[in-house]
Parts: C-alpha cells; sequence; structure tokens
C-alpha cells in the first residue's frame, strides 16, 4: 500500500511541476495585446504631454508599471521604483526620488 501511494504521489508532484512549468509560456504568449488601462495611459501621454515619473508613487496609487505588476494602482509600495505617475513633462526632475527611466 505504501508504494502505491508513494507512486502516485510522485506521478502527481511531475504533472503538476510540468503544468506550471508551462503557465508563465502561456501567458506570455497569451498577452499579445497590453491591457486597456495601459492603452489609456499612453493615448494620455501623448494628449496631454506627459512624461512617466519613476519612484514617486503612494502605495496603490500608480498609473502603471514596468514588468512588476499589471499596472494602475497595483503597486504595493510607495517609491516603487518600477511604477510610474504621469506627469507633465519636465516636472519629474523638479521631485526629489524622481526619475524618467525604470530602475
Amino acid at each position: 500500500m505504501n508504494r502505491r501511494v508513494l507512486i502516485a504521489s510522485t506521478l502527481t508532484t511531475a504533472v503538476g511541476l510540468a503544468l506550471a512549468m508551462q503557465a508563465p509560456t502561456v501567458q506570455a504568449q497569451g498577452m499579445k495585446e497590453p491591457p486597456q488601462a495601459v492603452k489609456d495611459n499612453m493615448a494620455r501621454m501623448a494628449k496631454d504631454k506627459l512624461e512617466k515619473c519613476y519612484g514617486i508613487n503612494a502605495a496603490a496609487k500608480n498609473d502603471c508599471a514596468e514588468g512588476a505588476h499589471s499596472c494602475a494602482g497595483q503597486s504595493t509600495q510607495a517609491r516603487d521604483p518600477k511604477s510610474f505617475v504621469l506627469l507633465p513633462a519636465g516636472d519629474c526632475g523638479k521631485i526629489q526620488g524622481g526619475k524618467t527611466t525604470a530602475t
């Protein structure tokens, strides 16, 4: 009986690991088009002459991010170097800690 449990457990683990390894690939391939929030932010940037300012957001008060999470309002920490807030062009350099590129 113990041998059957060991074999079943091993097979279940192997199948689970195989599926888990494929999940990021499936997500990356399925995400060909950016989320609507990203499209909206890009349109707003062009229309209002805004720039991305990284590292000045409050927790959950960001416009988007570079690879850290999906997008708006999802930052978990204040002053996240990968999350940005949209500001009028030129204003980012006037804010302590503000950078126009992600770090």
